[in-house]
Parts: structure tokens; C-alpha cells; sequence
């Protein structure tokens, strides 16, 4: 059941029994009518999703002096709901007008039944994920990489704009978790020491690659996380292993888990997480066919809860530890890309029309066609860092619309 609370704005020189028979009607039609607050404005801003239904003309004076209290509840979007009787859409009019004279952002919301329900729907999924985000702690384990050269953020224009901690944990922090005995529950992965026809060269490094799982597990409860990005090739060194199957599983457990200390894709797989509840494949492109649209994303690991089955390899660059080659699900696939300084963001649709097992790539590789071929050009001309997130369906309109809203900006999609 969605958490909608529909607040009213009414002018006294209309007829009450005329505009609550009207009210009834409106709301019934689109399920709502069970949100209804009525004037009661006490508890607004408290629901995910706030509307106000502008029921009568002659309310735009009423809301210019309700309208510092309300912001003192709220920092979010007004929601103007609108029947069009009574003279209501031309007073949604005028108040949105005065709210963006005054740097506030608004919208009325009228049209058909259908196209208000569908927005509705929209407009309380966008809500949800920004609420989601707004609580959210991000650990960043290690550095960036020193080739993501393009990974750094600015921590405080994080939190300001998607009110997203970010938190520093030192690498000898897994390292020394690494040493203290594991007592965290990994019964799925355990499962996979008895799978046959592993070779012995990754059986071998099974146990230890569990083991980074549970150090990771215990750092991410040391500083209540709810995700991080870990410089992982640190620990081909330290421990001559790879957190591609740790990551898998975090993931899979909910955690968001990045590559490479690779702090705006971190960003875009929380932000994916939100809107799909998956955080999505991290990947960078392998190849691109310019003419045909499509492009090979490749990664040695996956979230474990996208696949419909998976392989055990080594880690494709360093050969050692355990890699995941993950088969997902061929059909709608979005791919997303935010900018570590938040001024700009990539998506576009496509299919998963097939997954590779080439032996000279990254173990799970993703054979994509974008639906606007000529969007490849993006990759060659004005990329986002070379990661990039593949989520499962078609997502654009979501992700355009949190976007929108998190940075107050429109048009700033490539």
C-alpha cells in the first residue's frame, strides 16, 4: 500500500456540498480517497509521497500564507493535484507560477485518469528512492584506483545534494578483519566448495575469498553502512585474493558493493538500488560497433541476485582468486552513469542480447543493443568515466525523473 496523504485547498465562496460530492468522485477514481487529509495540514511532509488537490479557484492567497509553515515541514517538490472544475487548474496555475518566481520547485498534476494514476505512480517511486537515499552511508575503502583519474567527489556537495554520507575506512581495516577469526553466517557460499568440476586453482582460493566476504561483512556493521566501494586490487597483494566473489554476495545481501574504489559509480549503483531495488552490474565497455549500436560490458564480478546462473573463474587481469562469470537474463536492460560532481548523468535503454564467455575479457560479459544506436557516440565522445551500470528493465523515465529532482535540474541528460 503506498503512503500517499492527500491534503485540500478550497476557497469559501465555492458551494460545500457541490465541491466534497466533487472531492468524492475525483479521488475515488483515482484510489485516493482513503488519503485524504482535508485542511489538515499538521502532519504534511511526513508521508513519501504529499499532494495538495487545489479543489476551487480563490485559493491562491490561501496558500501563499500557508506556505512558510509547509516549508518548515518539507524541502521537497508541491505536488498541485487538479480536477479542472471549479476553476482549479487556473489556480494550480498561479501558485506554481509564484512558487518557481521564488526558486521553489512544483508541478500540477492533471489530465486523465490514466495519465494522473501513471503519474502518481511515478512521482511516489521518485519520492521513495530520494527518501531512501537521503539516510543513506557509503563507505569508501582505500582510494580510487590510480587510473579512475575522473573518481574523485567532493563528499559535502554529496550530502548537500543527495543527502548521501560518505565515509573514509582504511584498508588495514579489511586487513586486520581478515586476521581475527570469521564467525559471520556464508552458507550460500559455502555451498560452492562442494560444486564439482571447479578447478583446483580456484577451489584453492575459495576459502579465502569467503573469508574477505566476512571481514567485508563486519566493516560494513563496524561503520553501519549500507554500502561502499573498495579499492579491490589492493588485495591481490596483500592477500593474493580478489573480493569479486565477496562483492557478488554483498550485493546480492542488499549491500551496494563496487569495484575499484570507484566512488560516482558507488553513487550510480546506489542510486540504481533505489530506483529497482538491484544495484546493478558494474562494468566498463570492452568494445563498441559504432554502426550497429551495441557494445560488450565486461566485469569479473555481478551481482549474484541479476544472474540466472553462474561460473567460477580466476580474476581475468591478475589470473588469480575467483572470479564471477554471470549469466543475466537476455531482454530490457537500462544503462546509467552519474557524474562524481553531479553535473551531469548518461542513460539509455537497450537489450542484453547475449552473455560471452571469451576467455581474453573480464569473466561476465554483456553483449548490449541500445535503443538509439547513435547513442554510442556518447562512449567516444564525452564519457562518464569508463564504469557504467547495467540495471535489468527499462528504468529511463524513473531515473530522469529522481535525477530531476535530486540536482533541481531537467535537462541535463547527455
Amino acid at each position: 500500500m503506498m503512503d500517499i496523504a492527500v491534503y485540500t485547498l478550497t476557497s469559501e465562496l465555492h458551494d460545500a456540498k457541490s465541491v466534497d460530492s466533487t472531492t468524492k468522485d475525483f479521488l475515488e477514481s483515482l484510489q485516493l480517497l482513503d488519503a485524504l487529509k482535508l485542511d489538515d495540514y499538521s502532519d504534511y511532509g511526513s508521508h513519501t509521497l504529499s499532494l495538495i488537490y487545489v479543489r476551487t479557484g480563490g485559493t491562491e492567497g490561501i496558500f501563499k500564507r500557508m506556505l512558510p509553515s509547509l516549508l518548515q515541514s518539507t524541502n521537497r517538490p508541491f505536488y498541485l493535484l487538479t480536477s479542472g472544475k471549479s476553476n482549479s487548474l487556473a489556480a494550480s496555475l498561479e501558485i506554481l507560477s509564484f512558487l518557481r518566481q521564488n526558486g521553489f520547485q512544483g508541478e500540477v498534476i492533471h489530465g486523465s485518469t490514466t495519465y494522473m494514476e501513471q503519474k502518481i505512480a511515478l512521482l511516489y517511486q521518485v519520492e521513495q528512492a530520494i527518501r531512501q537515499l537521503a539516510t543513506t552511508r557509503l563507505g569508501v575503502i582505500g582510494q580510487p584506483s590510480d587510473w579512475l583519474i575522473s573518481s574523485n567527489v567532493d563528499y559535502a556537495l554529496i550530502k548537500e545534494r543527495l543527502g548521501i554520507e560518505l565515509i573514509d575506512v582504511q584498508m588495514d581495516d579489511v586487513l586486520k578483519r581478515l586476521e581475527v577469526e570469521a564467525q559471520a553466517s556464508v552458507k550460500e557460499l559455502l555451498e560452492l566448495e562442494k560444486l564439482k568440476g571447479i578447478p583446483e586453482k580456484i577451489r584453492a582460493s575459495l576459502s579465502g575469498a569467503i573469508r574477505i566476504y566476512q571481514a567485508l561483512k563486519y566493516i560494513v556493521e563496524d561503520y553501519s553502512l549500507d554500502g561502499f566501494t573498495i579499492r579491490c586490487f589492493d588485495l591481490l597483494s596483500a592477500v593474493h585474493n580478489t573480493g569479486c566473489l565477496a562483492l557478488a554476495q554483498l550485493n546480492a545481501d542488499g549491500i551496494v558493493a563496487g569495484c575499484e574504489g570507484d566512488i560516482p559509480a558507488m553513487l550510480t549503483m546506489r542510486i540504481g538500488k533505489a530506483v529497482t531495488g538491484v544495484s546493478g552490474f558494474q562494468a566498463n565497455p570492452a568494445s563498441i560497433d559504432v554502426e550497429k549500436g551495441e557494445l560488450v560490458f565486461a566485469h569479473c564480478t555481478i551481482p549474484l541476485n541479476m544472474v540466472q546462473h553462474f561460473d567460477l573463474d580466476t580474476h581475468f587481469e591478475s589470473g588469480i582468486g575467483v572470479g564471477i562469470r554471470g549469466y543475466m537474463q537476455e531482454g530490457p536492460v537500462t544503462v546509467f552513469k552519474v557524474a562524481g560532481n553531479l553535473s551531469r548523468y548518461f542513460v539509455e535503454e537497450g537489450l542484453l542480447i547475449a552473455n560471452q564467455a571469451k576467455p581474453n575479457l573480464c569473466r561476465t560479459q554483456q553483449v548490449i543493443r541500445l535503443t538509439h544506436p547513435k547513442r554510442v557516440n556518447y562512449f567516444l565522445n564525452e564519457p562518464i568515466g569508463n564504469h557504467h551500470i547495467i540495471l535489468p528493465g527499462h528504468c529511463k523515465a524513473l531515473l530522469d525523473a529522481v535525477f530531476a529532482k535530486l540536482t533541481n535540474h531537467n535537462n541535463n541528460t547527455l
